[in-house]
């Protein structure tokens, strides 16, 4: 699967596609990550993208033209492909979920527009297929809501992670559904409340359900713990 993400810096998520399990999956070719300069497409000395709003107000509004141009240029290396999207990161738009980041999954390639500062030229919308926010809240930029959509899609895909069971019974599954409660070794914690040194130890243990062997039982734990939210 291809990510194209289009931002004014094309370093900035450097290090997190480079570590853990996107870092393997790109040396797999599982998937393929490519950062696009928008700077490239301007068409003024300056490489300026952005500029005053019209009618006045504060701060930078991204130009429609650099992002035509990148998106036309990128459409026509993969005009043969049809099973792609090309999205804009928006405060105002769809919120991300797990079911959208299922729909996108089966895509073949994916096109992030990423603005900053004030925001975009809203006839940049007619050339994306959705406008999609990570939740209710300002960032500045929209390459950290690329990052998390790339991230949320890729661990779906084949191959990526190293178990696809894992996939069948975590949290959002399901719609509403949060996973049942994990523990680990050590069998029994024993600890003093943080800041309070002269307090007798305390002892955190792992509910002896889950020791007993007994799988059915167990099962049925699990089921009881998990939660629906909606």
């Amino acid at each position: 699967m291809k990510f194209h993400i289009l931002t004014i810096f094309p370093d900035i998520l450097d290090s997190y596609f480079t570590k853990g399990m996107l870092r393997i999956a790109q040396e797999k070719k599982l998937i393929n990550i490519k950062t696009h300069d928008i700077r490239d497409y301007s068409t003024n000395p300056q490489k300026n993208v952005d500029d005053k709003p019209y009618g006045g107000g504060p701060g930078q509004v991204l130009m429609v033209e650099p992002i035509y141009k990148a998106l036309k240029k990128l459409n026509k290396k993969t005009k043969k492909q049809k099973n792609k999207k090309t999205i804009l990161l928006s405060a105002k738009g769809k919120r991300w979920n797990q079911q959208l980041a299922k729909k996108y999954s089966k895509l073949d390639e994916v096109i992030f527009i990423c603005p900053r500062y004030e925001g975009h030229d809203e006839r940049i919308k007619k050339f994306v297929d959705e406008e999609i926010s990570i939740g209710d809240f300002v960032l500045t930029g929209g390459e950290l809501g690329a990052a998390v959509i790339i991230d949320s899609v890729s661990r779906l895909l084949p191959g990526v992670l190293g178990k696809q069971e894992s996939l069948d019974e975590e949290s959002h599954s399901t719609p509403g559904y949060l996973e049942y409660p994990q523990y680990t070794r050590p069998e029994v914690f024993s600890y003093k409340p943080i800041n309070q040194s002269t307090y007798q130890p305390k002892n955190l243990k792992v509910p002896n359900i889950l020791l007993s062997g007994h799988h059915k039982k167990i099962k049925e734990w699990r089921e009881k713990q998990s939660k629906k939210t909606s």
